[in-house]
């Protein structure tokens, strides 16, 4: 592990992510059959494969203009609620990152996640406990700092991230959803798992994944 993460490292961790939302998109939309349309794999599949495109190799050389990129890429997917939080995040760790920068060191990561997460903040006022990808988000992007300034590297600071988004994401099940659709359906939603934070920690169990696999590395055989 380099103690930088550059632009090929990005698009590992992107790709990777997409892989697992594209192997679990039909659980994705099971869970959403419990409180919405049943579309959200399908959703999240249209998002994650625009994602993908605006860090392939021959895309924008700079990290910021692929993070931009990507954002806006997502915001067209018409996947709803789910996109547009999405591309948001995306837009954020934009502007959360340095102009012309074609690698990261741990802190200017977490920072551009942090980034990412304040502008969903901005968009939602739903924050942990409401059964949200909030639920998963928050706690991913705090333990990656965490790990950080642990001292982490960047393999386990991510790994820390995964773990504590999938934590997040199980931890819904014990909750009353209170946002979207779902909060109608009140008690009826206990016992179920949030589709959107169950997407949230399949994107950074796959950013974890493609973070410590070497570039050129296999992912299910696509690559």
């Amino acid at each position: 592990m380099t103690d930088t993460i550059t632009r090929d490292d990005l698009f590992q961790m992107i790709a990777s992510a997409a892989d697992q939302i594209r192997e679990q998109h039909a659980l994705l939309s099971e869970l959403d059959s419990a409180s919405g349309d049943g579309d959200h794999g399908s959703a999240m599949m249209r998002s994650v494969d625009r994602m993908e495109k605006a860090f392939a190799p021959l895309g924008p050389a700079d990290i910021k203009t692929c993070f931009h990129q990507a954002g806006w890429e997502v915001l067209g997917a018409d996947g709803g609620a789910s996109s547009a939080l999405l591309g948001s995040l995306f837009l954020g760790m934009a502007d959360g990152s340095p102009e012309g920068a074609t690698e990261f060191d741990g802190p200017g990561l977490a920072a551009a996640f942090e980034a990412g997460l304040q502008a969903i903040c901005k968009q939602t006022k739903a924050r942990p406990g409401d059964k949200t990808l909030m639920d998963a988000l928050v706690p991913a992007v705090e333990a990656l700092r965490a790990a950080i300034q642990a001292g982490k590297d960047h393999g386990q600071a991510m790994q820390a991230a995964a773990t504590a988004a999938k934590s997040g994401a199980e931890a819904t099940a014990n909750l009353t959803a209170r946002f979207g659709r779902a909060r109608y359906l009140g008690e009826k939603t206990l016992g179920h798992r949030d589709p959107g934070a169950v997407s949230i920690a399949l994107l950074f169990e796959g950013f974890s994944h493609g973070l410590t696999r070497p570039i050129g590395g296999s992912t299910n055989g696509r690559r």
